[in-house]
């Protein structure tokens, strides 16, 4: 197709179908959530002081590990297979695209240094359909977000297209890639990725810790994923405002189930891992009467625990927490919450009770916290480095588009062109009145400063040794960051992860070219 033409046509479909389509849709969703106890739907606000307190909805489930194929020493192969799959969506049988059949997808494990082989099979239906952008459905591909790998083929290449039918073996050399990260793993088809994105498919890709200190404390991964089911499949990207906005689901779930109920002993501590695998709503996280203590990031570990009482998460940002119990009683719940946060415009009073914390007896040895995790940990001092380029990048979006420097990835990329072995500094501008995570693929960045919106996220990790692949940058601010060029050419790319804005042009290439060693 040819991309002035799919760009006039997404133009022209948001003009035929109007805001009162997106409208209607918008408030029939959060009538149905408020009848589910989910939450809001659409843009992600209930009224003012809305208080969204579902019932337990079972006992806190880990995502399924992946089965190896091969576990020969130094190489992790397994078989990865994109189909649709009756799932247990919290309590309702769904119709999902999924990895193996599992909603959540499982967990993928690696060392430092192993060859992981991929072997994507897509096993979704043919067909000549289009969607409302004019993309072919159920054509897909693979991304490893937060892998510090090769952006070719075959490793982390995100430029195939693998049709119905057909398979693609993905290598990717770990020898590079720090320990102890958890990335993820999703679609990245140009025009379809938010779509199938939304409809199941993320899995928690993690790089095992060298750190002996941590795996003393009880682990768990917590996939956030919302989704609003129609019928029993996902609801459809129906209206461009669907893309404009971003979609947010009236089914907000910890690992596919809504409020799931998580033990925890008095004096134990556990980690838990959290990934934003939702399409476009934030969560900003807190647990009633604890602190949350941040040991790692996207990138990895931190240099010691952070305490805080409250931490944003947007969509493909990672976290990494220790949680004590602390209440000195062997009973008693607590909600793990996510406090009101408006990404867009409009005010947002909206508090929702994402999982509760049961306390069940005592610890037979009481934890502490450790002092030091990772003492490599450290901050980029720009003034003293080399730096090579300072960029400016502009988000934007009107009449159904979405733009990096006034221009759409559809119809002409805007490309960066950087040498490996340097430094960069990055601000990205925000001139559109909604939040955006920005991502960059291969390599991890720090933030420097931020400009508006959430003044503890800013706090936060402007000051601490934070690697970075995911950056909020708020709506009509900015944010600054340094970007280590290092270790791999190829053409790698930079967009919002609110899926839907990549997916109208809110995308870059990152062309990286050898330069010298770092």
């Amino acid at each position: 197709m040819n991309k002035k033409q799919l760009t006039r046509r997404k133009f022209l479909t948001m003009t035929s179908l109007g805001v009162t389509g997106a409208y209607v849709g918008l408030h029939t969703g959060l009538a149905r959530a408020m009848m589910n106890g989910g939450g809001g739907g659409g843009t992600g606000g209930g009224p003012s002081g809305t208080i969204i307190n579902p019932p337990v909805g079972g006992n806190f489930r880990d995502p399924v590990e992946m089965i190896y194929k091969s576990l020969a020493p130094g190489v992790v192969e397994v078989d990865l297979d994109v189909r649709k799959a009756g799932v247990n969506v919290n309590g309702v049988s769904a119709n999902l695209m999924t990895y193996n059949g599992y909603y959540p997808a499982p967990t993928i494990r690696v060392k430092k240094g192993d060859r992981l082989i991929v072997n994507l099979t897509n096993s979704l239906p043919a067909t000549s359909a289009n969607n409302l952008l004019g993309y072919r459905k159920n054509v897909t591909n693979l991304h490893t977000h937060g892998f510090h790998v090769s952006p070719e083929a075959p490793s982390d290449y995100v430029m195939y297209e693998l049709e119905p039918g057909h398979a693609y073996r993905h290598e990717y050399d770990t020898s590079l890639q720090e320990a102890g990260t958890f990335n993820f793993y999703h679609p990245h088809k140009h025009g379809v990725s938010a779509e199938q994105y939304w409809a199941g498919l993320a899995g928690s890709l993690i790089v095992e810790d060298e750190n002996e200190l941590l795996k003393q404390y009880e682990t768990h991964i917590m996939v956030l994923k919302d989704i609003t089911l129609s019928g029993s499949e996902p609801a459809p990207h129906s209206t461009m405002m669907d893309y404009m906005q971003g979609k947010e689901g009236n089914l907000v779930m910890v690992n596919g189930v809504v409020n799931p109920r998580l033990n925890l002993k008095n004096g134990q501590v556990q980690r838990w891992r959290i990934v934003n695998a939702s399409s476009a709503r934030c969560y900003r996280l807190a647990l009633d009467g604890h602190k949350l203590n941040l040991i790692g990031t996207d990138g990895g570990l931190l240099d010691r625990p952070y305490p805080v009482s409250e931490i944003l998460i947007s969509p493909g940002e990672r976290v990494d927490l220790l949680v004590r119990g602390t209440q000195g009683a062997s009973s008693g719940s607590y909600s793990l919450k996510a406090l009101p946060y408006s990404r867009m415009g409009m005010a947002s009073g909206e508090t929702r009770t994402l999982m509760t914390v049961t306390y069940n007896g005592t610890a037979p040895t009481a934890q502490n916290l450790p002092v030091t995790i990772n003492s490599a940990a450290q901050r980029l001092n720009p003034s003293s480095l080399p730096i090579a380029a300072r960029r400016t990048l502009t988000l934007s979006m009107g009449q159904g588009n979405a733009f990096i420097n006034g221009q759409d990835f559809d119809v002409s990329p805007y490309t960066i062109m950087s040498k490996t072995g340097t430094y960069e500094i990055w601000t990205i501008v925000n001139q559109s009145n909604m939040d955006h995570p920005f991502h960059q693929h291969v390599n991890p960045a720090q933030v420097l400063s931020i400009s508006g919106g959430d003044a503890q996220y800013s706090s936060l990790y402007t000051t601490i040794p934070a690697w970075k692949d995911v950056v909020l940058v708020p709506k009509m601010g900015s944010a600054t960051i340094i970007v280590p060029v290092k270790d791999f050419k190829g053409m790698a790319m930079f967009h919002c992860h609110i899926l839907e804005h990549e997916d109208i042009g809110m995308m870059g290439m990152w062309h990286l070219m050898t330069g010298m060693g770092m």
